[in-house]
């Protein structure tokens, strides 16, 4: 009966953030920066995180982060997608993150802008030490 009543519970989640996407209503976004979460991990002591707003009616993409800790400054950082957890993928959106905080807005196209949706867009901070990433974080709905 309690996994009936937890699939139901996501369903109704599921059909809610439908239905206020399909609504034009903004979706806001978080990500949590490790060096854990790169692939391949990094030793970074560093930590950082990200929040964004998604509106699809203007499909424009607004963000705020924050770092520290990092082996060196930053020399790129980026929205990466599509991809999973544990995998890479190509940029999506550059973002000027040389100094923290940091902020910036982008428009997306569609498939970008359905990669966020659908969870399949990470967020990473490059420097000299790790030029492939140092922190990284899975772009997640905020709940």
């Amino acid at each position: 009966m309690k996994t009936r009543a937890a699939f139901l519970s996501l369903g109704f989640a599921c059909l809610t953030l439908s239905a206020a996407q399909a609504a034009g209503e903004s979706t806001r976004y978080t990500a949590h920066l490790v060096g854990t979460s790169e692939v391949p991990k990094t030793e970074s002591k560093g930590t950082g995180d990200i929040t964004a707003t998604y509106d699809p009616s203007t499909k424009r993409l607004s963000w705020n982060g924050s770092y520290s800790g990092l082996t060196g400054p930053v020399t790129a950082a980026h929205f990466h997608g599509p991809a999973k957890a544990g995998e890479n993928a190509g940029v999506l959106v550059p973002v000027d993150a040389k100094t923290s905080p940091f902020s910036g807005e982008a428009t997306l196209d569609d498939a970008k802008a359905a990669d966020l949706s659908a969870g399949t867009v990470y967020f990473n901070l490059h420097t000299a030490a790790n030029p492939k990433g140092e922190l990284r974080g899975q772009v997640e709905a905020a709940r």
